[in-house]
């Protein structure tokens, strides 16, 4: 299911300049992931972007979690 979710993310330099977006529209990830670490509900999304699904939500969610799983660290030691 994950993979059906990504596919609902598009990145495209001529869009939002990169950063990635729900495909067909310019609402990017982050507007998503912020919206919802203020306390905003799916409804409350979704009413103010009524373009958007509730499964865009869970893939905006889904390419976050992907995302961080990839992501490299390094830590520096005294």
């Amino acid at each position: 299911m994950p993979e059906k979710l990504l596919e609902r993310i598009e990145v495209n330099p001529a869009v939002m300049v990169g950063k990635p977006v729900i495909k067909g529209t310019r609402i990017p990830v982050e507007l998503i992931l912020r919206k919802l670490s203020e306390g905003a509900t799916e409804t409350d999304i979704l009413d103010a972007y009524p373009r958007l699904k509730k499964i865009d939500i869970q893939a905006a969610l889904a390419y976050a979690a992907s995302t961080l799983a990839h992501e490299t660290i390094i830590l520096q030691t005294a």
